[in-house]
């Protein structure tokens, strides 16, 4: 009796086992497919941007002069942008999206961000230092990350070297 249920637990441990790895395996394929036909669009002095990187890393240090948003997708693979130079304009709004993957955005310190952005099975932190009064440039973030993390946050001040 003992004998059959251990057969039984090794048949389902097997079937699980063989399932994610079919859908791990089904991911990739997707994602290498998507590959092809997703390009990102947007450089530094671009108010719009729509970044992807999948199996790769995109980065990107903004200088526009009406930052209004766009969409970013970050699958098996890392979005960096720098948003320190830029001047937000008014409504701006992101969305983005992680899945096994990461996106790291830094934003002024000035700056108020607005977050409905939610991870499944990963992580979303909004670190922002306090923005100047109701009036502050203020960006909308939607998004998710699944297995994956979307990091926003202010730049910290350097500090002074010691003589």
């Amino acid at each position: 009796m003992l004998a059959r249920a251990s057969l039984v637990a090794v048949r389902l441990l097997r079937s699980i086992l063989i399932f994610k790895i079919g859908l791990y395996a089904g991911l990739a394929a997707a994602a290498a497919l998507m590959k092809r036909s997703l390009a990102s669009r947007g450089d530094e002095e671009s108010d719009e941007v729509a970044l992807v990187a999948i199996f790769d890393g995109v980065k990107l240090q903004s200088r526009a002069r009406g930052f209004k948003g766009g969409s970013m997708l970050a699958w098996y693979g890392g979005i960096e942008v720098d948003l320190t130079e830029a001047e937000l304009a008014p409504g701006a709004h992101l969305n983005l999206t992680a899945l096994f993957g990461g996106i790291a955005i830094r934003i002024p310190a000035g700056w108020r961000v607005e977050s409905t952005a939610k991870a499944l099975a990963g992580g979303v932190a909004v670190k922002t230092r306090d923005a100047e009064g109701p009036d502050a440039p203020t960006i909308t973030i939607e998004g998710l990350a699944a297995l994956g993390g979307i990091a926003i946050g202010a730049k910290t001040p350097e500090p002074a070297p010691t003589p």
